[in-house]
């Protein structure tokens, strides 16, 4: 139909209203164009022990009342970009008024008064006129809390729509502070609170389950779980009619996660039909989490809209102009769907004096299907933690971070990190971006600074500390030093030998004894007291330098320690034809599938070769360490307890030992940073114990008795797979077959768990760090497990051994039979 008779059709239907309502499936209406806006805001932090606010910039709600009102400027704000992009319906984030990372503050009275304060400034603002504002917050419904959704119009609340599907797994705990709408398709009155009925003038408004109908369509609510649920609320709503489908998230990132949420939206409307909105928060929240926007319009199985997914910006909206008719054609030769349609029960309708399209859209440009753009995993190593370093330290109010540099692969990643974070700070300034400028201007204490050069500014926010002992080599000391040059930070080169001998000294001085490293005729005991000292007189230099460094060159200000110690958990060899690949089922290829990421390409590296046998019982210390750095493996305790693993925030903390050897080997390439080559083909070293003939004489893999790639996939077995011990050995005998017999089998699984509950305790004093992967062993909010444990796990090893004799008595011809 062409531009003049739509013009007419439209014309003769220009009176349509309630008249042309379906009582079962939407309206039907010819004016076909809507211009549609989902909103990314950021995520609203809240205080925490290191975080201050920056009055202006950040949007706290609790407990600091200007909190509220940078909220409420945050969404009044996002709501005129939208007006003046044309959008007649605004879909914000889930919580987006108070912000979701609340937690137990969700409990307070106050979180609900300071929510209804800024709705209710929301409602009073011409600014909100003429638009249909989706916006999330608590509601209290006869002493119950809800997470919601507040739609209303023109000063007038259309719905309260609270969440049906809970998320309560991995960082997830809604459950803890809210509870599920469970009575679907039905709704109730809500009396309003009297400050929104002098506003409204309405006493009583829908609260439930229940849809729009406008003039012009029918829309439906999905609150972020509720997509990811095995029968979504969209599957019902659009067979009943609902065209348009709105979907407030509080989702985080994890790496390899874009593809779960696109192929979910896309799923769902490719089945169904229909116009899809996806509104994210974007930022930290004070927590462990980065919200990882993503905001999308998507319509019949094709994203028209796509939004950023790492940026610095505050705010971002996102529109389409689509056209309703498309979607209507589309379910029209659709008959499965029809006749589901036929049988359907119908949704509660509320209805609306209000269209989402007008005649003047006739001449509007259709938004046309794109392909949606994926950041390879390097790429959002590079980006996300990155932004979530820039919204500690624009909250924290202090002036920069301090990093012990190595020269190894851990610290070095981390460098790069706040590299990038000053690479993404100065493309924003160059792009205009108001709000970063003075952020920047305050962080480094100078108003008329604009920064252009990363290396520039990175010399203004990041100090690198190289803490050489005795047993540090000439390489890492000069990798090290080479690499702070080439990204430009304010290096610092001491020896900590001296602090080291003194506290030694005193131990001597009180007991009469002196302990010897082991080369030199000492104990296991002596040897491991040793190596922890040094580690742990580090950090104590650490926060000292942190402190006080910036004071000592005449600036104001203190600074954010970083850890740089690494999940170290899964391994990603480049080519399938790895030997140690043969026989893994896909499941073990698998994320965690819901809300964490979705299966990308990748290859678990198993065994270094066809063959390997188990090493020998190695002498892993009980409070293992890793030198300057902190580096070291979370999941086996691979670090000193109070070392330079004890840092204010750690960015690296989620991600794998093999997925940073690729990021770093990406800004090799992308940022021009050739100390990285080397760095990359050192062996991972904690340099604790004196060297030999001057080079390193300890390894990483040496000390931990295993592989990095074995440990990834126990890893994996643990967390994703949830198996225990036997539970382990069963599925290893049968995957490493062609490379281990069942007695080589076992003795890794009896050594890694030894180890592993050995040194579990660690988990519980880890540092705040950036959430990565679905595997990742933080205790405090992710991996709930105790931390002492019987380390001889008499039961499950006898288990493991019996099965060991049974294998073995029938010549291992049939591993069939292991259950």
């Amino acid at each position: 139909m062409g531009p003049g008779l739509r013009g007419q059709f439209a014309e003769d239907f220009k009176e349509c209203s309630w008249a042309l309502l379906s009582p079962s499936r939407g309206c039907w209406c010819r004016h076909r164009l809507c211009s549609l806006e989902a909103c990314l805001l950021p995520a609203p932090g809240l205080p925490h022990p290191l975080v201050n606010k920056l009055p202006g910039t950040d949007y706290f709600l609790l407990p600091l009342p200007q909190g509220a009102k940078d909220q409420h400027f945050a969404s009044k704000g996002c709501i005129e970009i939208a007006k003046r992009k044309g959008a007649t319906y605004r879909l914000g984030p889930e919580l987006e008024i108070c912000g979701y990372g609340c937690w137990d503050h969700f409990y307070e009275s106050d979180t609900l008064l300071h929510s209804l304060q800024v709705l209710a400034a929301l409602l009073e603002s011409p600014v909100t006129q003429d638009i249909i504002c989706d916006v999330g917050m608590p509601v209290m419904h006869r002493n119950v809390r809800y997470n919601c959704r507040v739609i209303f119009l023109n000063r007038r609340i259309l719905l309260i729509r609270p969440k049906m599907a809970l998320a309560n797994e991995g960082n997830y705990r809604e459950l803890r502070w809210f509870t599920p709408w469970s009575r679907t398709r039905q709704t109730e009155e809500y009396f309003l609170p009297r400050m929104l009925q002098s506003l409204t003038k309405q006493e009583t408004v829908p609260f439930g389950d229940a849809v729009l109908a406008t003039r012009d369509t029918c829309i439906g609510s999905e609150i972020c779980e509720e997509l990811w649920t095995p029968h979504s609320p969209h599957v019902d709503m659009g067979l009943d009619g609902v065209e348009i489908f709105t979907n407030a998230s509080g989702s985080h990132h994890v790496l390899r996660k874009a593809h779960a949420r696109v192929d979910l939206v896309t799923m769902a409307t490719t089945k169904n039909g229909g116009i899809y909105l996806l509104a994210n928060q974007k930022g930290c929240d004070g927590d462990r989490l980065y919200y990882d926007g993503c905001a999308l319009i998507a319509m019949n199985g094709h994203i028209l809209a796509q939004g950023s997914q790492f940026s610095l910006d505050d705010v971002e909206v996102l529109t389409a102009t689509l056209d309703l008719e498309d979607v209507r054609s589309y379910r029209a030769e659709i008959s499965s769907r029809n006749l589901a349609a036929s049988k359907v029960s119908p949704y509660p309708r509320v209805k609306v004096d209000f269209a989402l399209s007008s005649r003047e859209d006739l001449l509007e440009p259709l938004s046309e299907p794109l392909e949606w753009k994926y950041h390879s995993p390097a790429e959002e190593i590079s980006l996300g933690p990155a932004c979530w370093l820039w919204d500690f330290l624009r909250r924290s109010q202090q002036a920069g971070f301090f990093l012990p540099l190595s020269g190894g692969v851990d610290s070095a990643a981390t460098a790069c990190l706040v590299y990038s974070m000053c690479r993404q700070v100065c493309e924003a300034v160059n792009n205009g971006n108001q709000e970063v400028l003075g952020d920047v201007r305050t962080i480094v204490d100078q108003l008329d600074y604009t920064p252009r050069d990363p290396r520039e500014l990175c010399g203004r926010v990041l100090t690198t500390c190289y803490m050489a002992s005795e047993n540090s080599s000439r390489e890492t000391r000069d990798r090290a030093a080479e690499l702070a040059q080439q990204i430009g930070s304010h290096h610092i080169g001491l020896d900590v030998d001296p602090a080291v001998k003194a506290v030694v000294g005193i131990f001597s001085l009180a007991t009469g004894k002196r302990p010897l490293f082991a080369v030199h005729g000492g104990s296991r005991r002596e040897n491991l007291a040793l190596q922890n000292v040094q580690a742990r007189i580090r950090m104590v230099v650490a926060y000292l330098f942190a402190q006080l460094s910036l004071w000592a060159r005449g600036a104001r200000g203190g600074l954010l320690v970083l850890g740089s110690a690494n999940v170290d958990e899964r391994c990603v060899c480049p080519t399938p034809e790895h030997p140690g690949l043969r026989g893994v089922p896909s499941s073990l290829l698998d994320f965690d599938a819901k809300r964490e990421t979705r299966p990308e390409p990748c290859w678990v590296g198993l065994l270094a070769t066809p063959g390997t046998a188990p090493p020998d019982p190695p002498r892993l210390r009980a409070a293992d360490s890793s030198r300057g750095s902190g580096g070291g493996t979370h999941l086996l305790g691979y670090l000193t307890k109070y070392d330079c693993s004890s840092a204010d925030i750690n960015p690296i903390g989620g991600i794998s030992k093999t997925d940073l050897r690729v990021f770093v080997h990406f800004c090799l390439e992308h940022f021009q940073l050739p100390a990285l080559e080397g760095i990359l083909a050192a062996p991972a070293t904690a340099e604790l114990e004196p060297l030999a003939d001057g080079r390193v004489s300890q390894t990483d893999e040496e000390d931990m008795g295993m592989t990095y790639a074995d440990l990834s996939v126990y890893g994996r077995l643990r967390k994703v797979a949830k198996t225990g011990p036997y539970g382990m050995f069963c599925k290893l005998v049968s995957l490493w077959k062609d490379v281990c017999s069942p007695r080589q089998v076992a003795d890794k699984v009896r050594w890694f768990f030894c180890k592993y509950s050995m040194n579990r305790h660690k988990m519980t004093t880890l540092t705040p760090a950036y959430h990565a992967e679905s595997y990742s062993p933080d205790d405090n909010r992710f991996d709930l497990r105790p931390f002492l444990y019987n380390t001889s796990w008499p039961w499950q090893f006898r288990c493991i051994e019996a099965q060991v004799l049974r294998l073995e008595s029938r010549g291992c011809q049939d591993l069939d039979g292991v259950d």
